[in-house]
């Protein structure tokens, strides 16, 4: 006899349907076999597929996050676009706005609050799981040619290409204005490159003269689309980057990434960074997430 799973999808960093980075949850994975994962995950084909269990810390639930290639350990879109779909769809309960909920993963326990919004959609923010951690530097020209772009397009003045994390590791590098983001090409080959080098995730960004308005772009040679639409994780990681480089010691460092305009699903992502005596000690990213299908997958006997 087939096993029927519920599904959830949603489109998260966004308030309209048909935008933002969708993402599909999969609300009681507890009759999943480990060989299913990843299976589900490409048959989705969405750049995150989560898999949710009872907890095992005293959390709210715990979390597998996958991409087609595999395993994540932490994404920022597939937690706030869980929390959010659990809640739309009365899964953690009859309450409309739960308390603060605690996901576990494999990168450390991460907690969310959600509001339900009048429109339908629920806007959630998320305390990162893991302090800023900086990692090394790549080469600029290797940059531009994974983008398509000359080398005098990536900005090395503030800082040259480099790996940050709030929970994964993302290769951060500045180009000269929005304009040239948005000329960029991901060029796989180079992608390849780069993640030999230790680089998987190329998180490319520019700044409007407010400091605090961000336009990005996310390549990876593993995604099937080379791109994607909206990256939490990146974003947070980048907020808390900046707000790292500010010459400002203390203070709340606010910052508006758009993401996914050249794939035609725009995506905006709110990031905080909070910053003592010259460290870094807590970043939020938060979004709104609509919800867009409900299904069951049918799985062997």
């Amino acid at each position: 006899m087939a096993r029927h799973v519920r599904f959830l999808t949603g489109d998260v960093f966004t308030d309209r349907r048909f935008s933002g980075n969708p993402l599909a949850v999969l609300p009681d994975a507890t009759s999943i076999r480990e060989e299913e994962l990843r299976s589900i995950a490409r048959e989705f084909n969405y750049a995150e597929t989560v898999f949710v269990y009872p907890p095992v810390r005293g959390g709210t639930r715990r979390l597998r996050i996958f991409t087609p290639a595999g395993e994540v350990p932490f994404a920022g879109h597939p937690n706030l676009g869980t929390a959010s779909l659990l809640t739309i769809h009365g899964v953690l309960g009859a309450e409309e706005q739960p308390g603060p909920l605690v996901f576990e993963q494999p990168a450390g326990d991460v907690t969310i609050t959600v509001a339900l919004r009048p429109t339908g959609t629920v806007y959630s923010e998320l305390a990162v799981p893991a302090p800023l951690s900086v990692g090394s530097e790549a080469d600029p020209t290797l940059v531009a040619r994974a983008a398509r772009l000359e080398a005098d397009d990536i900005r090395t003045v503030v800082h040259k290409p480099r790996s940050a994390s709030v929970g994964l590791a993302f290769l951060l590098a500045e180009v000269r204005d929005a304009a040239t983001i948005a000329r960029a090409v991901p060029d796989r080959d180079a992608l390849v490159t780069l993640a030999e080098a230790g680089h998987p995730y190329l998180h490319l960004y520019a700044r409007d003269p407010d400091g605090s308005s961000l336009r990005v772009r996310q390549f990876c040679a593993d995604d099937p689309l080379l791109e994607d639409p909206a990256t939490g994780s990146a974003n947070a990681a980048l907020g808390a980057w900046l707000a790292s480089l500010d010459p400002a010691s203390d203070g709340t460092f606010r910052f508006t990434a758009t993401q996914g305009v050249e794939m035609g699903r725009p995506s905006l992502l709110q990031v905080k960074a909070f910053k003592e005596r010259g460290v870094v000690t807590d970043v939020r990213l938060a979004g709104e997430t609509v919800p867009v299908m409900t299904g069951e997958l049918q799985l062997g006997a």
